[in-house]
């Protein structure tokens, strides 16, 4: 069934939702509708065996449940069954929601879950009282969703189809829940090709997405190593936060026959489910949501990430509140298996093969890989020392990272912003260590007939293919390029310059005195002393040095009988001052102050000597600055604290000369004769 099919079936189902108005909300139609897909898609999967259920059903009464069930199941030949008589066909307009839900309740206890996520009962007890509950049955009773008709793939993206109709028609966030399959095709194939050492015959391989929504990466990573490989189980495993996209996604691993035990609900950030050292993963898939604050779960973050550091999952650093998206990424990155885990289990069982194989690589190894999705904000957001340029750090100086491609802009239903895929892997390729491959993939596209929502383009299989060629071949190119990881990373050291003041007691400055906070608070009488005090000083006179100005303004304070305290002192000389260039430097137990209103930072690339740095780029332009060497990386303790940064677009930048004046002048006074025609056009 081609995707030109799978739209028309969606569309017919979605138009179902006719008989609903009037009588239901637009909001509430996709939790009418996609429950009785789901529940449809089943009896058809189910229908070749429902007799022997059936008659195992009768023979089995009585046996304990758990026995029952299990005889059920082998029976089936799925992972879930219906052991009631009913279909959807079968019922009939005098039967009633009872018999629905008695039907629905005869699934074995996974599936029963599946339709309680969408508070399925309630909805058919509303559609009963609505009287359109039979008309409703019928529809789908009569709609092929067979296996026979439509493969597992293709029902994902009829499903998908449906969220998005409706969510469009209730103004809900349509692509929280799913990602376009071009991109998901893109991105499973840039994880997964070329992992041959992972893909033997006979092999179990996991999968892992922590934001697996209606399941699109999991069914997609599933069929791809299918298609490439032979005699390869794939296990796959993944926790979702909606309960019904959790609901849809639990129903595709039920029939394709996944343990439907490692498909989770609940915060993944907060609330991760799948923890421990057998929750490692061969390859991890993930859309996580773009820009999204996790406020809502900040303590747990922060307790795990003050409490466990790097035993935990947010060791390396919190990004700002206002985007999780790197959370998601240090997340994933707890999740990589042992790179050297397979080749230990070798040596225990005394295999005789060498450790090290052309390539660099270890045979057995097997470490893990990661395609993840995010935003422009997690390449460059947050400087030196900020939680996100520490988490770039920490993934960089690992070696974790392995390319980044730059997608089209508009290639997503809820947003049209520029989007990455991150690769990582910590058992890169010899070639690839140490080094990090950026590919713009911004120009591969195609224009959509129709927009879907603010998916305006899409990724063909000619592009897909070409992006996965960029990638494999590892040159090069005006499209691919390829830098050191130190090439990312800098310090950034601060550069102070001495605070040079000049002081005068004119009335002007006076005047500024009274308004310093400090003076405010004196009582009047000592603040009118003060100010005739002040005035008693030459204000034709302006000083440039201020230990001199401050011992004859101390003078003439006391010959008044003013003592002011070392704050109303400091308050006195702020105001009657102001820098000047020409004045002398201030110091301070004959150190030179530093001016904060001067103060500068500068990025040293990182591996270039700070020293080398400040004397070519800082001293020839401004001879009196200094480097504060109290400013030292937390890490190494080095003067300047490092950071990292991934400045994408200006690596592919490509310089575009301006017009020239005469052409610019040329087309605007053939703009201005025109208007002049039109204009005497007019009046004529």
């Amino acid at each position: 069934m081609n995707a030109e099919n799978h739209s028309q079936t969606a569309a017919f189902l979605w138009s179902i939702a006719d008989l609903l108005r009037g009588d239901f909300k637009q909001s509430q139609y996709g939790r009418i509708i996609l429950p009785f897909t789901l529940l449809r898609r089943m009896e058809c999967v189910l229908e070749p065996t429902k007799e022997a259920v059936i008659r195992e059903a009768h023979a089995q009464e009585g046996r304990p449940d758990l026995v029952r069930e299990r005889l059920l199941l082998r029976a089936a030949g799925q992972q879930f069954f219906n052991a009631s008589k009913l279909t959807l066909g079968t019922l009939s307009d005098t039967q009633t929601a009872a018999d629905l839900m008695s039907y629905v309740q005869s699934f074995s206890k996974d599936a029963r879950e599946i339709f309680e996520h969408f508070h399925f009962e309630d909805f058919v007890q509303q559609l009963a009282a609505a009287n359109l509950l039979y008309q409703v049955v019928q529809r789908f009773a009569a709609t092929d969703l067979s296996p026979a008709h439509i493969s597992n793939f293709g029902m994902g993206i009829i499903f998908e189809e449906l969220i998005r109709k409706f969510a469009e028609s209730s103004n809900e966030t349509a692509g929280e829940h799913f990602t376009p399959r071009d991109i998901v095709h893109l991105t499973t194939s840039l994880v997964i090709t070329g992992q041959d050492n992972k893909l033997k015959p006979n092999s179990i391989v996991t999968i892992y997405d922590p934001t697996a929504g209606t399941g699109g990466f999991l069914s997609e990573g599933d069929e791809y190593i299918q298609s490439i490989s032979q005699k390869v189980t794939v296990s796959l495993h993944g926790q979702e936060l909606n309960p019904e996209s959790y609901a849809i996604c639990k129903a595709d691993m039920l029939i394709k026959g996944q343990d439907v035990t490692n498909i989770k609900l609940g915060n993944t950030l907060s609330n991760d489910q799948l923890t421990g050292p057998e929750h490692r993963f061969d390859f991890m898939l993930s859309n996580p949501p773009f820009g999204v604050e996790w406020k809502k779960v900040q303590k747990q973050i922060t307790d795990e990430h003050t409490e466990k550091g790097f035993n935990g999952r947010f060791g390396p650093g919190l990004p700002r509140v206002s985007d999780g998206s790197l959370l998601f990424l240090l997340h994933l990155v707890s999740k990589m298996r042992d790179p050297h885990e397979g080749a230990a289990q070798e040596r225990a069982s005394g295999s005789t093969r060498p450790s090290v194989v052309a390539g660099g690589k270890t045979p057995g190894a097997t470490g893990s890989r990661i395609g993840i999705i995010l935003n422009g904000s997690p390449l460059f957001t947050g400087g030196a020392g900020s939680g996100e340029s520490e988490i770039r750090r920490y993934l960089l100086q690992n070696d974790l990272v392995e390319a980044i491609i730059a997608l089209p802009t508009d290639m997503f239903y809820n947003t049209g912003i520029a989007t990455y895929v991150w690769i990582l892997s910590n058992h890169k390729a010899a070639a690839r260590r140490g080094k990090v491959q950026l590919i713009d993939g911004s120009q591969h596209f195609a224009k959509m007939r129709k927009s879907l929502g603010s998916k305006r383009q899409y990724l063909t299989e000619e592009q897909i293919d070409a992006l996965v060629r960029l990638y494999g071949r590892f040159e090069e190119t005006p499209q691919s390029k390829i830098f050191p990881v130190e090439a990312f990373g800098y310090r950034r050291i601060t550069v102070e310059r001495p605070l040079r003041l000049n002081f005068q007691a004119s009335p002007e400055r006076i005047e500024k005195v009274l308004e310093e906070k400090a003076i405010e608070k004196l009582e009047a009488p000592a603040r009118q002393r003060l100010i005739e005090a002040l005035q008693a000083m030459d204000a034709s006179v302006l000083h440039r040095n201020r230990e001199q100005f401050s011992k004859l303004l101390k003078k003439t304070l006391s010959a008044h009988n003013v003592s002011p305290s070392t704050l109303e002192l400091k308050a006195i000389l702020s105001a009657l001052s102001e820098r000047d260039p020409e004045a002398d430097i201030c110091t301070i137990k004959g150190q030179p102050e530093a001016d904060a209103g001067l103060r500068d930072n500068e990025n040293v690339p990182l591996g270039e000597s700070v020293v080398d740095y400040f004397e070519r780029e800082v001293k020839p332009h401004v001879p009196d600055a200094w480097i504060d060497e109290s400013k030292r990386d937390a890490q190494d303790g080095e003067v300047g604290v490092v950071g990292f940064e991934i400045p994408f677009n200006r690596h592919f930048y490509v310089f575009q000369p301006p017009r020239l004046l005469e052409e610019i002048d040329r087309d605007l006074k053939t703009c201005t004769d025109r208007i002049k025609q039109m204009i005497e056009g007019l009046s004529a």
